[in-house]
Formats: C-alpha cells, sequence, structure tokens
C-alpha cells in the first residue's frame, strides 16, 4: 500500500484476529489508535474468507488514515508458524494457513510482525496498560477461548515453542485423559467463552451467547458459580506458580467484570501465599489490536532506516 509524501507522522496498521471477531486499525507510534472497525470472522466459513476480508478493511483503514504507514502487525490465537497456525480449536482450517505469507503479500509494507494474540495484549498491558511497571504480571484472556500472557523481568514470556500460557490446555481433573493428544483442550471446552454458551445452550434447549449466561433468568443459580469456581481455581494456581505482582483480566468475558473479579479476588486472597492484586485490563477491547501495534513499532523500531523507507 504505497503512500505519498505527507507532512502527517507515521502509523502501523494492526489486525487482530479472534475466534468470533476480527479487528484492523492504524496506530500512531506513540501507541494511539487513529481508525478501528471490527468485522466478523465467520470461522465456519474458513480461514481464507477471514484473511481476504480482514485485508480489504485494513486497505480501507489505511487509505483513510493520514500519514504514512510504515508497518504491520497481525496476531491470532495459537502458535503462528509459517505454515499454519496451531493451537486453533475455535478456528479451522487455520492450522494450514500460511498468514505471514498472505499478509505480507496483501498489505504490501515492508515489515510484518505476527504473533500469538494474548501475547501481544499482554505486551500492550505490559507497556501502556495495567501491568505497567511490573517485573512478574499475570494478565488472562477471558474470551472465546481462555489464555494467559506470562510477563517476566517486564518481558512477555513465549516457551520454549511459543506456546507458555495456553492453559486452555490444562487438565481439570487427575483422571483426565482426553487432553491435547486426543483433540482436546480440558479447560477451554469448559471455561471458553465459546464452551460456555454451548453448555447454556443445551441446558435450555435453545441459543444462547456467553453474554447470555450472565443474564438469563432461566440457567439455575450453580450453573454460573460453578464456572467461577472452575475459573478462579486455574487463575489461582497460575499466580502460585510465577508469584505475580499483578493480575490484568480482559478479554470479551470481562463486560461482566463485576461478575468476575470479586471471585477471582477472593479465591487469589484465600489460596495464593503472596496474594497479587486483581485488576481489569486498560484495555478491555482492544488490548490485542495495540499489541499488534506494538509488534509493529517494535519491528520498525528495528528495522534499517532505508528498509522502513521503502
Amino acid at each position: 500500500m504505497p503512500r505519498s509524501e505527507s507532512p502527517q507522522p507515521g502509523y502501523v496498521l494492526a489486525i487482530d484476529f479472534g475466534g468470533t471477531k476480527i479487528a484492523v486499525g492504524s496506530v500512531r507510534l506513540d501507541g494511539e489508535v487513529v481508525l478501528s472497525d471490527r468485522i466478523e470472522t465467520h470461522a465456519e466459513l474458513g480461514p481464507a474468507q477471514a484473511v481476504e476480508r480482514a485485508l480489504a478493511t485494513a486497505e480501507r483503514i489505511d487509505a483513510s488514515t493520514p500519514g504514512d504507514c510504515v508497518g504491520a502487525g497481525a496476531v491470532s490465537p495459537g502458535i503462528i508458524e509459517d505454515d499454519g497456525v496451531q493451537l486453533t480449536p475455535n478456528l479451522p482450517g487455520w492450522d494450514r494457513l500460511t498468514l505471514p505469507a498472505l499478509l505480507r503479500d496483501g498489505l504490501g509494507v515492508a515489515s510484518v510482525a505476527v504473533a500469538n494474540d494474548v501475547n501481544a495484549a499482554a505486551l500492550a498491558e505490559t507497556r501502556w496498560g495495567a501491568l505497567a511497571d511490573t517485573e512478574v504480571g499475570l494478565f488472562v484472556s477471558l474470551g472465546t477461548g481462555v489464555k494467559a500472557g506470562l510477563v517476566i523481568g517486564g518481558h512477555v514470556f513465549e516457551g520454549a515453542h511459543g506456546a507458555a500460557g495456553e492453559i486452555g490446555y490444562s487438565l481439570r481433573d487427575a483422571a483426565d485423559g482426553a487432553g491435547f493428544a486426543a483433540g482436546h483442550a480440558p479447560l477451554e471446552e469448559f471455561v471458553g467463552g465459546r464452551a460456555l454458551g454451548e453448555r447454556a445452550s443445551a441446558l435450555l434447549g435453545g441459543p444462547l451467547s456467553a453474554a447470555d449466561v450472565f443474564s438469563h433468568p432461566g440457567l439455575p443459580p450453580g450453573f454460573l458459580d460453578e464456572w467461577l469456581a472452575e475459573l478462579s481455581m486455574h487463575v489461582a494456581n497460575l499466580a502460585i506458580a510465577i508469584d505475580p505482582e499483578r493480575i490484568a483480566v480482559g478479554g470479551g468475558l470481562m463486560a461482566h467484570a463485576e461478575r468476575i473479579l470479586p471471585r477471582l479476588r477472593d479465591r487469589v486472597r484465600a489460596v495464593v501465599p503472596f496474594p497479587p492484586d486483581v485488576v481489569p485490563a486498560r484495555f478491555l477491547h482492544d488490548a490485542a489490536l495495540r499489541g499488534a501495534a506494538a509488534l509493529a513499532i517494535d519491528a520498525v523500531s528495528r528495522a534499517p532506516i532505508e528498509e522502513v523507507a521503502s
């Protein structure tokens, strides 16, 4: 997407591929979001159409943003590799999606950074948000799926294979044998937003979303309590394992923070030897998008001047 010369400051394009929504935006190099939009993922229709529509949205936003686009960043659930995106149970077909190449070709910029969405969100919260000034922090994302971003030494820790914090694959019971090798993500299949809505739908015999669960009068009182007990146990175990200063909670389900945060705080205070603060993320609705921008900004800052200008 070549740009004409302009006195306006540069910006990066950011794309956040999610299980239900795709967010696209232009972001200044200081982290300020200029323009943004959201479109449906329509994951059931496959990955090609999702990428195509995301690129079209990015082109439209790029054309409407003053200044020069100097780079781009994109994030997705799972582990992004050149020949596929692994660990994406909510995105059928993404294990065969060559996302980095498609984005490089489609965006037409010299620098395109790609990474896991929750790790990117943790980066945004560490740089500009609720985890700023923490050496050891924890970002918990509650959305279509569930994942944690680990901040250690002020940096997002990705692990040996980029899979650190993929707690959706955690076992729920000592006797649980249906884990990753069997094609399951045990915790995500209970705690994730999609699973929460599906269980409620099966119980009441009609379509319900995860958001409906928090207000539907027909659900038994213990339904949400069971979900909160499971979630809070795993968050507390994470806090025991890494001893964070602060836990920031984000994702779409945090629209119901008044139900979620008190239970998390109570469990953490009761069982963690050195209880961290449990706070809402600063960027409840666009942390991953801002994280994609942070990745792009970092990549641009490391690139040779002639590469950025090309």
